[in-house]
């Protein structure tokens, strides 16, 4: 079903995503060209995700942003306008197991390969938000999800994706205020971790649970890379 578009907050008029790196890669030949955007790097809890979405050349859907730039309800009813608009999109996830096993990396560049296998295209050409290629050969843009389309819309689809996820395994684990908070650091979700730990679907490897209390789960070696990541995405 497709739902009305909300109506642009004044503060984001004017600063729409374009298609200017995407018209570079088509003019070069290339046929499929793939926006990709992660959410949940800097979250404690939940998986790690990557968006891929593949944008038409000849149709336009107005009032996408940046996932950040949106509310939730602004994301909520764009989601099924992006989805339906997209040639093709797809969402790849890292666990919260695979995020403390491998380290944030490498957690990172497997949410990426299971997002573009998932397209069940093989891209021509990958615009990546950010200084890190997490992919391998992809073009790297820094605030790319306020300049590129293909990558604005990609990460509205990975964030509502998480979110949602989110909010669905909240019931089984009530003390955090997933459905607020995403595993997102907030007073209310460190209080939980002090009270009662971690839970099941907390990474376990971080350094904010170094002084935590413990209930019976497995504690990870940290893996290096793990010691600088943001908390915020």
């Amino acid at each position: 079903m497709t739902t009305t578009a909300p109506r642009l907050r004044p503060s984001l008029k004017g600063k729409g995503p374009g298609l200017e790196f995407e018209r570079r890669l088509w003019d070069a030949g290339a046929e499929v060209v793939v926006g990709l955007d992660e959410v949940g790097r800097g979250a404690w809890a939940g998986p790690l995700t990557v968006g891929a979405a593949v944008v038409p050349r000849d149709r336009r859907v107005y009032k996408i942003r940046d996932s950040k730039m949106l509310t939730e309800p602004e994301r909520e009813a764009l989601f099924d306008r992006v989805a339906s608009w997209c040639v093709s999109w797809a969402v790849g996830h890292a666990t919260p197991e695979e995020c403390d096993t491998l380290g944030m990396s490498a957690a990172q560049r497997l949410a990426a390969a299971r997002a573009l296998e998932g397209l069940g295209l093989q891209p021509d050409g990958v615009l990546l938000d950010g200084k890190w290629d997490f992919v391998g050969g992809a073009i790297r843009i820094v605030k790319g999800d306020q300049k590129s389309l293909s990558i604005a819309a990609a990460s509205i689809l990975a964030k509502v994706t998480r979110d949602r996820m989110m909010k669905e395994a909240a019931p089984e684990f009530p003390a955090y205020n997933f459905e607020g908070n995403k595993g997102y650091p907030c007073p209310v979700h460190k209080a939980a971790l002090q009270a009662l730990g971690p839970s099941s679907i907390h990474r376990r490897s971080w350094v904010f649970m170094d002084h935590l209390m413990w209930n019976g789960l497995a504690r990870y070696e940290r893996p290096e890379d793990q010691l600088s990541i943001p908390f915020e995405d």
